[in-house]
């Protein structure tokens, strides 16, 4: 179950991938298609600052927050 981490409420744009980098702020690239190479950078869309705690995968949710779920490691 996801938990959200900070409430951001960003309008996601079609053709762009969303992600929360190194630094924990809301960036984005353009989505590449087919077998193209992304014609774009890295661009901040937010800046958020937030601390990432290892073992927790950080996204940007439906309603444009940042949530974060356990990892599931070693599972058999």
């Amino acid at each position: 179950m996801a938990q959200v981490v900070e409430k951001t409420g960003i309008k996601k744009e079609p053709g762009y991938l969303y992600f929360v980098d190194k630094n924990g702020n809301i960036a984005r690239v353009p989505m590449a298609r087919g077998k193209s190479k992304p014609k774009g950078k890295k661009e901040v869309v937010k800046k958020v600052g937030i601390k990432k705690e290892p073992g927790y995968l950080y996204f940007i949710d439906k309603n444009g927050n940042i949530a974060r779920a356990k990892m599931a490691r070693g599972r058999k």
